[in-house]
C-alpha cells in the first residue's frame, strides 16, 4: 500500500506525523453538520464489513464440518486463529493509516486498496482447490488469514474516521445512526441471501463457491461506495504523534472510559458471534427447517433493527448513550435466554423472539459504535495529540478476537456435546446431546455473555459535560501558547548567546 511520498495519488508513509483535524470547534463541513452524501457515503462501508463480520461467523464453521468433513473441534480452531492473528496486525493498521499522507487523505486509500484486496480473498476462502479433507481445512486457514489481514487495513482506517469526520458529540450519533442502518441491511442481504446462493448453486462445493463470489462482490461494492461517498468530507491537518507504537498503545491504556467501553464490546461481540455461528445449526436441528430456516432467521433478526434505528437514537439522546447501551444489551439478552424455549414454542414465537434480540442488537451497536468517536475526542482533548488509528486498531482487534471466539466457542460447544461431522454438504444425524449443545450455545450463552458484560462498562465515566469541559480546557491551553512561545522567542533574542552574556 505505501509508496514513496509525492506520488500522484499513491499514499506515502511519513514520520512522526498523523492526521488531526482542528484542535477544537466543528468539522470542515460546518456547525450545520456533515452533508448526507457523506452521512450515506460512509455508511456503504458497513456493506464490506458487515459481510466479512457475518457470513464467515455464520457458514464457515458448517462449511467446515458439513461439507469439507472437518471435525468441530478442529474446524473452530480454523475458524479462531486466523481472526485471532488480527489481533496482532489491527493496532499495526491503524499506526500505518495514522502516519500515512496522500492526496486522498490518510484513511481513504486503505478503503479502496484493503477493501479490493478484501474481496477477491473472500472468494478465494470458498474456492475448494483441494477438495475435501486435511488439505482442504489448511488451504481455508491460509485463505482466511489473508482474508482477514486485508479486513484489518480495511476496517481500522474505516473505523477511525467519524472522529475525523466531526467534532459535534450529537453529529456522531447521527453518523453511526446511518452506519448501523447500512450494517443492519448488510448483515440481512449477505446473512439471509448468502444461503440461498449456496442453495441455488447446487449446494456443497459448488454452491459455496457461487456464494463466496456473491458476498465478494457485496464488499467490493461496500468499498468503492465508502471511498468514493467520503471524497469531500474533511480530512483535518497534521500533528505530532507518539514517537513508538508502545507509547501510543499505554496513552490508549490510560484512557478510563476507552478500556472500559473496549472489554465491554469484546465480550458482547463473543455473544453475538455465538448466535451467529448457531444459526444454520439452530435452523436445522431446533426448527427443523434447514432449508428456509437460515434466511427467515437472518430476516428476523435483522429486519427490525432497521425499523428501530430512529428510536434508538431518540433514547440515547434522552437518557444518554451508556444507559441507552445497557438497555439494549438486556433486551438483547431476555429475548436470547427466553430462546431457550423454543423446542416447545410455535415457529411465530420463536421468530418473534429473534426479532426482540435484533432490537437489542441494533442499539447495543449504534451506541458502542458511537461511544468510541467520544472516547477518541476525549483522549485528543486530553493529550493534545490525534491518534485515532491507534484507537480503532485496538478497537477492531478486540472486536476481532469477540467475533473469532464466538464460533470458536460454539465449534467447541458442538465438539463436548458429540457433534458428528459429514462431508457430503448435509448434515449428519445428531443425538440429543448434540441437539442440547446446539440450543444451549445459542441461546443462553449469548445471553450470558452480553448480559453480565455490561458490569465491564461501570467504569465509563465520560458525559458531554465531561467531555466538553475536556475540549474546553484543550482551547485555552492551545490559545495560551503561542503567548508562552513568544514571551519564549523575546528571551531568546535579548540573550542571543545564551543565559548571562550580553552583546558586545
Amino acid at each position: 500500500m505505501d509508496a514513496p511520498p509525492g506520488g500522484a495519488g499513491s499514499p506515502g508513509v511519513a514520520a512522526p506525523a498523523v492526521p488531526v483535524p482542528p484542535a477544537a470547534g466543528p468539522p470542515a463541513s460546518g456547525g450545520a453538520g456533515l452533508p448526507r452524501r457523506v452521512h450515506a457515503g460512509y455508511a456503504l462501508g458497513s456493506l464490506a464489513t458487515g459481510a466479512f463480520g457475518t457470513v464467515p461467523g455464520l457458514l464457515l464453521l458448517p462449511y467446515l464440518t458439513d461439507t469439507l468433513g472437518v471435525a468441530a473441534g478442529a474446524a473452530a480452531l480454523l475458524v479462531l486463529l486466523p481472526k485471532a492473528w488480527d489481533v496482532l496486525v489491527n493496532p499495526v493498521a491503524g499506526r500505518v493509516s495514522d502516519r500515512t499522507r496522500s492526496r486522498w487523505g490518510a484513511r481513504r486509500p486503505y478503503l479502496l486498496g484493503a477493501g479490493v484486496a478484501l474481496g477477491v480473498f473472500f472468494a478465494a476462502i470458498f474456492a475448494a482447490p483441494f477438495g475435501a479433507g486435511p488439505a482442504a481445512g489448511a488451504y481455508v486457514a491460509v485463505a482466511f488469514l489473508a482474508t482477514a489481514t486485508a479486513f484489518a487495513f480495511f476496517q481500522v482506517p474505516y473505523v477511525a474516521m467519524p472522529a475525523e469526520l466531526t467534532g459535534d458529540y450529537a453529529e456522531r450519533t447521527r453518523l453511526m445512526s446511518w452506519r448501523i442502518a447500512v450494517l443492519a441491511l448488510a448483515i440481512l442481504v449477505s446473512g439471509a441471501v448468502a444461503p440461498l446462493v449456496r442453495d441455488a448453486g447446487g449446494g456443497g462445493v459448488a454452491g459455496h463457491r457461487w456464494m463466496g463470489l456473491f458476498v465478494a462482490g457485496l464488499i467490493v461494492a461496500g468499498a468503492l461506495g465508502a471511498f468514493l461517498g467520503t471524497r469531500s468530507a474533511p480530512e483535518g491537518t497534521v500533528g505530532a504523534s507518539e514517537p513508538t507504537l508502545r507509547a501510543q498503545l499505554a496513552v490508549a491504556g490510560r484512557n478510563r472510559p476507552f478500556r472500559a467501553l473496549l472489554v465491554c464490546f469484546v465480550v458482547q461481540s463473543a455473544g453475538v458471534a455465538t448466535i451467529l455461528a448457531g444459526v444454520n445449526y439452530f435452523a436445522d436441528q431446533i426448527l427443523r427447517d434447514p432449508e428456509g430456516g437460515p434466511t427467515v432467521l437472518f430476516a428476523c433478526f435483522v429486519g427490525p433493527a432497521l425499523l428501530v434505528m430512529p428510536v434508538w437514537t431518540r433514547v440515547g439522546a434522552r437518557v444518554g448513550k451508556p444507559t441507552a447501551l445497557v438497555a439494549a444489551s438486556l433486551i438483547f439478552a431476555a429475548g436470547a435466554l427466553a430462546l431457550v424455549a423454543a423446542p416447545v414454542l410455535p415457529g411465530a414465537a420463536v421468530y418473534l423472539l429473534v426479532a426482540l434480540v435484533g432490537v437489542g442488537y441494533a442499539g447495543q451497536q449504534v451506541f458502542a459504535l458511537a461511544m468510541l468517536p467520544d472516547c477518541i475526542a476525549y483522549d485528543t482533548a486530553r493529550t493534545g495529540r490525534r491518534q485515532a488509528g491507534v484507537f480503532t486498531g485496538l478497537w477492531t482487534a478486540g472486536e476481532t478476537l469477540g467475533l473469532a471466539l464466538g464460533p470458536g466457542i460454539f465449534g467447541l460447544v458442538l465438539q463436548l456435546s458429540g457433534y458428528v461431522s459429514s462431508d457430503t454438504g448435509t448434515a449428519a444425524a445428531q443425538s440429543d446431546g448434540a441437539r442440547l449443545g446446539i440450543l444451549l450455545g445459542f441461546t443462553v450463552l449469548p445471553a450470558l455473555l452480553v448480559a453480565l458484560a455490561v458490569l465491564l462498562l461501570r467504569p465509563y465515566d465520560l458525559t458531554p459535560a465531561r467531555l466538553a469541559e475536556a475540549e474546553a480546557q484543550a482551547q485555552v491551553h492551545a490559545a495560551s501558547r503561542p503567548a508562552v512561545e513568544a514571551v519564549a522567542a523575546g528571551t531568546e533574542a535579548a540573550e542571543p548567546h545564551g543565559k548571562g552574556t550580553t552583546t558586545p
